[in-house]
């Protein structure tokens, strides 16, 4: 099948082409905007400070950046480990952190660590995320010998959500949509075997069209 000959299908069958995305859409943003509920995201910022540091250094080689931006990708990992994250839902009361998402970010050009937990609860994502920076400051000051993890910035209650992303979902399932009603209209004509114009008959039969037999409208006819 060429593109014309799929262009021209599509025409034929627009009807099809207009009603599944829409039907995909439109089910889709019901969906998530009747049924799925809001996401918050709440940060809290760390910055690594080593024994060695001083506010008076000024002869801080490109080996030492390195390895400081090193120990910050270590906390990072022990950020989201069982260790920190168990006494994090403990000193808050709870059992786990089950349903709350945390992500650990950590910059290669210096050492601020970014820890962020998502969840359904503002206030819970941001009481989690502050307890979270406390508990991988306390550890990691004790497992790796530092002089601090300080807290840049405190964790905020998020004023609007951080998902879901309902647009992008619907706009996937308008495309996905065309994509079905696509399939389904070369499909048809796939399964289609009748004789659709004179150039198939001479094609199957090997003969040539002697003649056309008009459609005549009308009464008794």
């Amino acid at each position: 099948m060429t593109l014309l000959e799929l262009l021209h299908l599509l025409r034929k069958k627009w009807f099809l082409v207009v009603l599944f995305p829409l039907v995909f859409a439109g089910a889709t943003a019901a969906y998530s905007w009747g049924f799925m509920s809001n996401d918050y995201t709440s940060s809290v910022s760390l910055y690594v400070l080593t024994k060695t540091d001083s506010q008076n250094s000024s002869n801080i080689t490109s080996s030492d950046v390195t390895a400081s931006q090193q120990l910050a990708n270590d906390i990072a990992v022990l950020a989201k480990s069982n260790r920190v994250i168990d006494a994090t839902a403990h000193s808050l009361g709870m059992t786990t952190l089950k349903g709350y998402n945390v992500k650990v970010d950590s910059a290669t050009t210096n050492r601020v660590i970014t820890l962020s937990v998502t969840g359904k609860k503002p206030e819970a994502v941001a009481q989690i995320a502050d307890e979270l920076g406390k508990q991988t400051s306390d550890t990691a000051v004790e497992v790796m010998d530092l002089k601090a993890v300080n807290v840049i910035e405190s964790a905020q209650v998020p004023a609007a959500p951080s998902g879901p992303n309902r647009v992008m979902y619907t706009a996937v399932a308008f495309l996905a949509g065309l994509f079905f009603a696509v399939a389904l209209i070369v499909l048809l004509d796939l399964i289609d075997t009748t004789v659709k114009n004179p150039e198939e008959a001479e094609e199957l039969l090997g003969l040539p069209v002697l003649g056309r037999m008009p459609s005549l409208k009308g009464k008794g006819n």
